[in-house]
């Protein structure tokens, strides 16, 4: 997740660019960038089986108050509108073997310190977190009561452009040229599918943060992994997977129009995450 540093999370996000309408939107700048890593990753994490429906069920979502996070620096934004998608992150961090409840609360917390005396956003930036031993964290506080209601969305500050109308998931580790753990990723594709589920999304509605913002996140496997993904959400939920309304390809065009680039590497600076 690179982290433009002009951008605070208590400012109102740019509204997102429409998509084009013309036909060329549906060759997307993923399918065509995704081909061949998705072929050479894809084996490495389960599949759902073709045909098999799953219920949407509730992940355990470990709130705010229970992994220790600080007070938000005033008061968080409940926007009135549901989000329009998901958008998938990494935190280039280490890719490590610590799959414990402890490691766990030490990233959120880490994120949070960084966010907040780092950057100087009023409370950590995306909505949810999963670490690598696939525990679910809540991030900004009021994303979880929010989601389960399914009416509104807090106003975050993972991708610039789309922190009104996303939900932004933090995936613990660097998938640059690593793919994430099994667990992990089922517990990726869990809470999409409660996220889909709960605001009416379809599967489709699942990016990754490079289709929006000038940064190598979520890593080049786990970018490619969103395929994946997004067949995996839509087998638990039950329903056919279709294109989405709204190609990616139109990032090509904010890029040549001047949208935010990155200017921060990814990510926790060095001791912070102890």
């Amino acid at each position: 997740m690179t982290l433009p540093a002009p951008h605070r999370a208590s400012a109102p996000a740019a509204a997102s660019a429409p998509a084009p309408a013309t036909a060329s939107a549906r060759y997307s700048r993923r399918s065509v960038l995704t081909g061949a890593f998705a072929l050479a990753t894809a084996a490495a994490l389960p599949v759902a089986a073709a045909g098999r429906a799953y219920s949407a069920a509730v992940p355990n979502i470990i709130g705010c108050s229970a992994w220790g996070a600080r007070a938000a620096s005033e008061p968080v934004v409940v926007l009135a509108n549901r989000p329009e998608r998901i958008v998938v992150h990494h935190t280039a961090t280490a890719n490590v073997t610590d799959y414990s409840k402890q490691r766990a609360y030490a990233l959120a917390k880490a994120i949070q310190t960084y966010h907040m005396d780092a950057q100087g956003w009023i409370d950590t930036g995306q909505h949810f977190t999963v670490s690598r031993g696939a525990f679910v964290l809540e991030g900004r506080h009021n994303s979880l009561a929010e989601l389960n209601t399914g009416r509104r969305q807090v106003r975050a500050a993972h991708c610039v452009g789309q922190n009104t109308v996303s939900i932004g998931i933090e995936n613990e580790g660097t998938y640059t040229s690593a793919t994430p753990p099994a667990a992990q990723f089922a517990a990726l594709a869990d809470l999409c599918a409660h996220i889909c589920s709960q605001y009416g999304l379809p599967a489709s509605e699942i990016y990754g943060h490079r289709d929006f913002n000038a940064t190598s996140c979520p890593g080049d496997r786990l970018y490619a992994l969103l395929p994946t993904l997004r067949k995996d959400v839509a087998a638990r939920l039950g329903t056919p997977l279709s294109e989405s309304e709204e190609d990616p390809v139109w990032d090509l065009v904010r890029q040549a129009t001047g949208r935010p680039a990155a200017t921060l590497g990814e990510y926790l600076p060095a001791g912070l995450l102890r």
